[in-house]
């Protein structure tokens, strides 16, 4: 066991804000057009499942170290299985778009921009609050872990309660201010690995309303 870390984590994290946000994305990624689909349904179903299971085992086991270190695992391979068919997905609708023999549906192509848009945005929460100072008990229990993201509490300790820590619904605030904004708000990034992460972000959800959200309103207003 590390000498840093307590023989037993006294503080856990509610999981159910991630339990709900894995619903949700897997559900929009399950509803995505076929044409777009980068993945059967069936595989959505069983990493969905799997990533479900990994998150209810943690509090169940009392944060057990062995199953921290499976969701840890189990999340960063399901953000990367999102991560992907997001940005193969936004691809797949751009090809559409340029094909001038491509009959193509506003609403539809609307309603699947906006999808993805979420989805991005649900995805990167999830990362940005599996990487952060070495995952959330870390961060409840304060195992040492270099922050990632300095939050705005933690710049004016006077202001926020003494045992505040980051929680889920920060990171997705965080998530959610950086596919809007395109750049940083009330939180900052502090290493390479977190400016990298809100650079991907960003672009993805440019690229999502710039381009595709943009042109299924011309074409529902034509």
């Amino acid at each position: 066991m590390n000498k840093n870390e307590p023989p037993q984590i006294l503080r856990i994290e509610p999981r159910w804000p991630v339990f709900l946000t894995i619903l949700v994305v897997f559900g929009l990624t399950a509803e995505l057009p076929v044409r777009v689909r980068l993945f059967p349904q069936w595989f959505v179903f069983i990493i969905a499942i799997a990533a479900l299971t990994a998150i209810a085992a943690v509090p169940i086991s009392g944060a057990a170290k062995r199953w921290r270190r499976i969701e840890h695992i189990v999340m960063l391979v399901i953000v990367a299985i999102l991560g992907s068919a997001t940005t193969m997905s936004v691809a797949s609708l751009i090809r559409e778009m340029v094909t001038p023999s491509r009959d193509l549906d506003g609403l539809l192509l609307l309603s699947s921009s906006v999808g993805m848009w979420v989805s991005n945005v649900l995805t990167f929460s999830l990362l940005f609050w599996q990487i952060d100072r070495g995952g959330s008990e870390a961060r409840m229990n304060d195992i040492g872990k270099r922050p990632d993201f300095l939050f705005p509490q933690t710049g004016a300790p006077d202001e926020a309660p003494l045992d505040w820590r980051p929680t889920f619904v920060d990171y997705l605030f965080l998530s959610y201010t950086t596919a809007t904004a395109f750049s940083p708000t009330d939180t900052l990034p502090m290493t390479s690995r977190a400016k990298l992460m809100m650079m991907v972000e960003s672009s993805i959800a440019l690229t999502t309303f710039a381009v595709v959200a943009a042109r299924a309103i011309n074409i529902l207003g034509s």
